[in-house]
């Protein structure tokens, strides 16, 4: 075969082998014996087009039954969902009742609560000028959005926020030095703050 390559595509493959018909008929002197004669190579063509044709004709139906099943289930997801809107209103979201026909009431709310409190906090390093904080999540309450880390001198009333963390540890870094603090950590969320955590103590 020669170095040109056999088409790939339907249509160039049929135009090729409309060409090598209309070839061989009109050269017999030059192609006296092809092994597939001008009649079978043509009847290989008619099958080639009438299959095509039946292939465009059924994906022509095709494209109807699935433009007519879209809209049927369409016709048929609006009268499901008037009936819904109807049975709703009449029993007035119970999900009990509207269990009976498939459905279900609205989902409660969910009740957030804040979180209880932080635990075991203890530091298990710590340099000039930073302490590094570790601690357990809370056993009680909502869930935990964020802890936020607390210090104040001893015999303070007033605790200041100094980091805020997503995780149990936290490393406070820019402390004064050489002075007593006091640390904590505070479980919060949406709902509020759970109570504070147990406190270290340290001299950064």
């Amino acid at each position: 075969m020669s170095s040109r390559k056999f088409p790939t595509s339907e249509a160039n493959v049929l135009t090729l082998g409309q060409e090598m018909s209309a070839g061989l008929g009109d050269h017999a002197d030059v192609y006296p014996a092809p092994p597939v004669d001008v009649a079978a190579l043509n009847a290989a063509i008619a099958e080639y087009e009438e299959a095509r044709d039946a292939m465009v004709e059924s994906q022509a139906r095709a494209k109807q039954d699935h433009d007519r099943k879209d809209d049927r289930l369409a016709a048929l997801v609006e009268k499901i969902k008037t009936n819904l809107r109807y049975a709703e209103n009449t029993v007035g979201f119970d999900d009990g009742k509207l269990k009976l026909i498939g459905w279900r009431g609205r989902k409660a709310p969910g009740h957030l609560t804040p979180p209880g409190q932080a635990r075991n906090l203890e530091s298990p390093d710590r340099g000039d000028g930073w302490i590094a904080l570790a601690w357990a999540a809370p056993t009680e309450g909502g869930k935990v959005s964020a802890y936020r880390v607390e210090r104040r001198a001893p015999g303070d009333d007033a605790w200041t926020r100094i980091d805020t963390a997503m995780e149990t540890e936290a490393r406070v870094s820019n402390q004064p030095q050489g002075e007593k603090f006091e640390f904590c950590v505070v479980a919060a969320n949406k709902a509020g703050d759970g109570a504070r955590s147990n406190v270290v103590t340290a001299v950064l």
